[in-house]
């Protein structure tokens, strides 16, 4: 009697475990399904100027000035690509940029890593006030320097050229921040060892501590080349001929009189995005380690 008992209260045990397993699963599982839902719902949102301009790039000027709200094109259009070629040198633009874009991130890597060495590795007096001059360029937006560093590159002769459009850039207070925020993980001590071992403050730099930051070289790379490659105000300051000027004046001066210019000027945004979402895809990892990996000592 008594085993019937306990065996009748272990089956009730079993089953009560069985409930509750399925409301807990029936629990993760839906919270799983809301998260999922509110995270499309927010790429939906983050995604549709772009699915706009694309939708609306692949249609006839007719269907752009239509009354009618229709986001998808009757017929795709894959030839207003190629003739935002043929209206303006896209090419020329795009390999502008290009080089500008891929320039400044060169320039800023070194600057960056050589300026964060000192402001961490090496004594001096007035480092930290030093230091605190360069992080409070970062409160000065462009716009208050623009029209004196404007005068002064055309005082020199630099107008419409490479080094107009590179030079003010190849460095940036918050590439040096970044680097010299990634230094701090490292011990002084990996320095001074370095030093005893004969190793000048060159040979440490790039034989030890630039092989050891990865992380931060990609994040600071990735951030370089997107805001470069975005850069407008400037570019379209200095420049003034199609053998310099960046695709994104090139992109917006596609817009004259005519009703065809509306859907090339949409394919060539379009077009000057591909660059830039290529390589935050590809670069998001490295940009989220090495912002991550710099923000916690140890």
């Amino acid at each position: 009697m008594a085993l019937n008992i306990q065996t009748t209260e272990e089956l009730a045990f079993q089953e009560e475990a069985v409930k509750f397993n399925r409301r807990y699963k029936l629990k993760k599982n839906g919270k799983k399904a809301a998260l999922l839902a509110v995270n499309l719902a927010v790429v939906l949102v983050v995604l549709f100027p772009l699915l706009y301009a694309l939708f609306m790039s692949l249609k006839t000027p007719g269907e752009i000035y239509s009354s009618e709200l229709d986001l998808f094109p009757e017929i795709l259009q894959f030839s207003n690509y190629t003739d935002a070629f043929k209206a303006a040198p896209l090419g020329q633009y795009i390999w502008n940029s290009f080089i500008v874009a891929g320039l400044i991130t060169l320039g800023q890597l070194v600057t960056g890593a050589f300026a964060a060495f000192s402001f961490h590795f090496t004594q001096y007096k007035g480092k930290e006030i030093l230091f605190s001059l360069v992080m409070a360029t970062m409160m000065v937006p462009g716009e208050a320097t623009i029209i004196s560093n404007y005068l002064q590159v055309s005082r020199w002769g630099w107008l419409d050229s490479y080094k107009v459009l590179i030079v003010p850039y190849l460095t940036s207070a918050t590439t040096i921040f970044l680097f010299r925020q990634f230094y701090k993980n490292f011990p002084m001590s990996l320095y001074e060892s370095a030093k005893i071992d004969g190793a000048s403050n060159i040979r440490f730099l790039f034989q030890i501590l630039l092989p050891l930051t990865k992380p931060a070289i990609g994040a600071v790379a990735v951030n370089a080349f997107i805001n470069a490659w975005n850069m407008y105000m400037w570019p379209l300051l200095v420049t003034g001929s199609d053998s310099y000027r960046t695709v994104q004046i090139g992109v917006s001066m596609m817009n004259s009189i005519d009703s065809q210019s509306i859907v090339l000027m949409l394919a060539g945004v379009v077009i000057c995005l591909i660059p830039s979402l290529l390589i935050f895809v590809f670069g998001q990892k490295s940009l989220v380690r090495g912002l991550m990996s710099g923000s916690v000592k140890g």
